[in-house]
């Protein structure tokens, strides 16, 4: 079975193996993260591009990772949002915050801005529907990477994802991705044990994210007068599909991902799955939860359930079942029996996994290591389309079919004051796959 990471999705053997690179991100056999001594100190300048709550925490990552890190540059589609970050993170880092007024960049146009910049590294946590653009500006421009998750919100985002993927392994950039889970140790410990079949053959897996939605959509007689369509969706971008995705994308890429990781990191051969729209009640055109039935080579399969519903019961809880035991994650990491009885804990120390993440980025560029992770955060984001679009379809959904749609979500044109009516909420057995 190959493990190249640089095979064509298009040609990918279906049980195809992830190869994660980077053995200090990934290292599925390490117990725990190795914080690796720096030998260049240099400053490393840093850029972000989306200034909301994400983008302005990364920067909070980034900083705490690396004390020869500052701030050099901001862009943001709007101004506002730039002077509430900036503000946030001076609070704590005013002395590594250097960014002047000129290195403020405003609009739809404000990460080409950045790509211009002379900044080292740039964290790219925009609405995902702008990742792939993003990206593709950064790798042209020679910029290391830090890509939040999911990386795009349809399939042709994904394969510009992976193409930029490549021209930066080919050109010598990092690119770090933002699936954090896989930077926490105890649950690195986990997943190292069950994948060493220590408590058995994995048979299937039952993943859930079940939260309240992140961010409410602003209400509809509060929109002012000549606001844009596209300005009005930017503004409550998780209601939207060509934005957010929709939560089984943007957030429950977290449980996907770690059922793969489960499964030995190989990719499913295809989905069968349910959704719809129960509890939200704004405008936007997203389902609000998913039971999604990942099928895997040898008739295995796994389970992730996702839902963003006010007032309900919330758990994200990983249960891999294996012959010998039962695999509990992420809060308590545990194994048990099959009667029920604790036989395993993770012994591993829990940090913050967000930290990590950066710690592994600016450990790699000090010592001059590349990660390469573009290729694997473009097959999650993947995963978790063909989970979206198996429940929108109400069809069996094949790794295939998702490679070889032409799928593109949102307008051809980006502009604040444009008109652009989303596609309708998805109904199952006549919307269909483009």
């Amino acid at each position: 079975m190959s493990t190249d990471l640089t095979t064509s999705p298009h040609a990918m053997p279906r049980r195809h193996f992830l190869k994660l690179a980077g053995a200090g991100a990934l290292a599925l056999a390490a117990p725990a993260i190795v914080r690796a001594q720096a030998s260049d100190d240099r400053v490393l300048k840093i850029g972000v591009v989306g200034c909301g709550g994400r983008g302005t925490g990364a920067v909070f990552n980034a900083l705490k990772a690396d004390p020869k890190v500052v701030l050099w540059a901001v862009a943001d589609v709007f101004p506002e949002q730039v002077e509430a970050s900036l503000e946030r993170v001076n609070q704590r880092y005013a002395e590594r915050v250097q960014v002047d007024a000129a290195r403020k960049f405003i609009g739809l146009d404000s990460y080409l801005k950045m790509a211009d910049s002379d900044v080292d590294v740039v964290l790219l946590a925009s609405p995902p529907g702008f990742r792939p653009k993003h990206m593709e500006a950064m790798v042209e421009a020679g910029k290391h990477l830090f890509v939040e998750k999911p990386v795009a919100v349809d399939v042709a985002g994904v394969k510009s994802v992976l193409e930029s993927a490549k021209r930066a392994k080919a050109k010598g950039l990092s690119v770090q991705h933002g699936l954090c889970w896989r930077f926490d140790a105890p649950v690195q410990e986990g997943y190292g044990k069950v994948i060493a079949g220590d408590f058995g053959r994995v048979v299937s897996v039952y993943g859930t994210f079940l939260s309240t939605p992140p961010k409410v959509h602003q209400p509809v007689d509060a929109r002012p007068d000549g606001m844009g369509d596209v300005e009005w969706q930017i503004r409550n971008w998780m209601a939207y599909d060509w934005l957010s995705g929709g939560c089984l994308v943007e957030q429950g890429i977290h449980t996907a991902d770690k059922l793969s990781w489960a499964m030995n990191n190989a990719l499913p051969v295809a989905a069968v799955a349910t959704g719809g729209r129960t509890a939200a009640d704004d405008p936007g055109n997203t389902f609000d939860n998913y039971s999604v039935s990942y099928e895997f080579e040898g008739q295995r399969f796994g389970q992730v359930v996702s839902r963003q519903w006010n007032g309900t019961y919330g758990e994200i809880t990983d249960r891999v079942f294996c012959t010998d035991a039962t695999f509990v994650a992420p809060n308590r990491v545990m194994a048990m029996d099959p009667q029920g009885k604790r036989i395993w804990r993770a012994k591993a120390k829990r940090t913050n996994m967000y930290d990590e993440t950066h710690v592994d980025l600016f450990s790699a560029l000090r010592e001059g290591r590349q990660i390469d992770h573009g290729e694997y955060v473009a097959n999650m984001t993947m995963m978790a389309l063909m989970g979206r679009e198996a429940a929108r379809t109400g069809q069996r959904i094949t790794w295939e079919q998702m490679w070889n749609s032409e799928q593109k979500l949102g307008p051809e044109k980006l502009d604040l004051d444009a008109s652009f009516a989303p596609q309708p909420v998805a109904v199952p057995g006549t919307y269909e796959l483009g």
